[in-house]
């Protein structure tokens, strides 16, 4: 007969070695690399990185790279019935031998000592830590990573969106984003910004009256914009018009300060909000559930102290 052997018997060859099985052991549940396999096999590398390619070439593990190394681990979903039922008999009979004992004991120590490096690292860094993880991910990453909390079919408004910064933030995790400015400028400079973004569209209008349908949107953002509004009160009104039941804004300002050059410098017409106004105004405008808290200073900062209030449209 010249048909061809039954697959499990090429299943067998590959792991009729002890040092495959030894292998799969510690690969059964770990992603481990070949310095580290090395270390708990008491084998040289050129053995481990043998073994592991016949082991990859049979299916049993596979490898990804991270950096300059190769992580490995065994590919135990993706095993066909019965090669998963050989597998389960191998384990059954390498498991409690001693070279496998002696394994796994090493393999704790192994875990152990990336913890360690971990802690070591922490423990050395603490105080600069901040520094630090700025200059590795910049200071905004945060910004871009809380967005993710947005439901992925909402539509957002930015209001009063300037530049775009926030409505950047938000795209990657939303439907749509609906950013309104009254400047020209500043619509042009997002415009910039937000290019090759196709899920953010960009409208001119006044926030006390929003270019937006009734219940429109899902969520709504007013980010450091209310002082600019000569009826700040207007404003959160045409926000509960513009959001849907259930929907939420989120408005982040200043607290009340004595700047009074902000007015000619910048153009503000309210020198901050007190707690109480800002809560006055979303409830007199239909909004339950309303928080306002203080955000810690930051220490580079030299504007006044904010806070963000939000409420929940009834």
């Amino acid at each position: 007969m010249n048909g061809r052997a039954p697959a499990i018997i090429d299943h067998l060859a590959s792991l009729a070695d002890t040092t495959r099985s030894r292998l799969l052991l510690l690969l059964d549940r770990h992603e481990l690399t070949v310095s580290e396999l090395c270390g708990i096999t008491q084998l040289p590398q050129s053995t481990v990185s043998r073994h592991l390619k016949a082991l990859v070439d049979a299916g049993w593990i596979a490898a990804r790279a991270e950096g300059t190394s190769h992580l490995y681990t065994m590919t135990r979903d993706e095993l066909d019935p019965a090669r998963r039922r050989l597998w389960i008999l191998v384990r059954e009979q390498v498991g409690p031998t001693a070279a496998a004992t002696e394994d796994q004991r090493r393999l704790q120590a192994a875990l152990a000592g990336r913890r360690t490096t971990s802690q070591e690292f922490f423990s050395s860094s603490a105080g600069q830590w901040d520094r630090l993880r700025d200059d590795l991910f910049g200071d905004r990453f945060q910004l871009h990573a809380f967005a993710a909390l947005a439901d992925a079919n909402w539509i957002v408004g930015d209001l009063g969106c300037g530049t775009g910064q926030v409505s950047a933030a938000l795209a990657p995790f939303v439907a749509r984003v609906v950013a309104v400015d009254t400047s020209a400028a500043m619509l042009q400079a997002a415009k910039r910004r937000l290019q090759g973004v196709g899920n953010v569209e960009l409208r001119r209008g006044d926030l006390e009256a929003l270019p937006i349908d009734d219940g429109r949107l899902d969520a709504a953002t007013l980010m450091l914009v209310l002082h600019h509004v000569p009826e700040p009160a207007r404003a959160i009104a045409e926000v509960g018009r513009v959001l849907k039941p259930g929907g939420r804004v989120i408005i982040t300002d200043m607290q009340p300060h004595d700047r009074d050059n902000y007015r000619q410098q910048m153009g503000h017409v309210w020198l901050g909000f007190a707690d109480d106004h800002v809560t006055g105004m979303l409830a007199d405008n239909g909004f339950a559930h309303v928080r306002v808290v203080p955000l810690p200073p930051d220490p580079k900062a030299k504007g006044p102290g904010l806070f963000v209030a939000t409420g929940q449209k009834q």
